[in-house]
């Protein structure tokens, strides 16, 4: 199974009765594991967790820190980017060449890396450490 079909089988498991708008994501772990995530949506708006935040959440509960490949899907006309929050969280566990495909359902892919979603990240070594 490839990262975008794993992204794909979570991806019908998410919970958005508001919008619709069904989102996967898998993230294949510095270690080889492979976590998943799909959004989450809550009335009180924007309590949501987005696919890609539960898939990191999902690799931390693993023990894994680091992300080596990342993948998204989601219905839509074209290939979806993460959220702006969605792109920080991803560069905090990924360097910015970590790779990044991004799909719809019906096959459109689109390849990039951290680094292109997120130029000029803010990091821990603005933090003074």
């Amino acid at each position: 199974m490839t990262l975008i079909d794993a992204a794909e089988t979570v991806r019908r498991r998410a919970y958005a009765p508001y919008s619709g708008f069904l989102v996967g994501a898998a993230i294949r772990g510095a270690g080889g594991g492979v976590h998943l995530g799909c959004n989450v949506e809550n009335a009180a708006f924007p309590e949501g967790t987005c696919a890609e935040a539960g898939a990191i959440a999902a690799m931390v509960a693993a023990g894994e820190r680091a992300i080596a490949e990342v993948a998204v899907i989601a219905d839509a006309a074209e290939p979806v980017p993460p959220c702006g929050g969605c792109r920080q969280k991803l560069a905090e566990f990924a360097g910015p060449d970590v790779p990044v495909t991004l799909a719809t359902t019906a096959g459109a892919r689109r390849r990039t890396t951290v680094g292109d979603l997120l130029p000029g990240g803010f990091s821990a070594r603005f933090l003074g450490g």
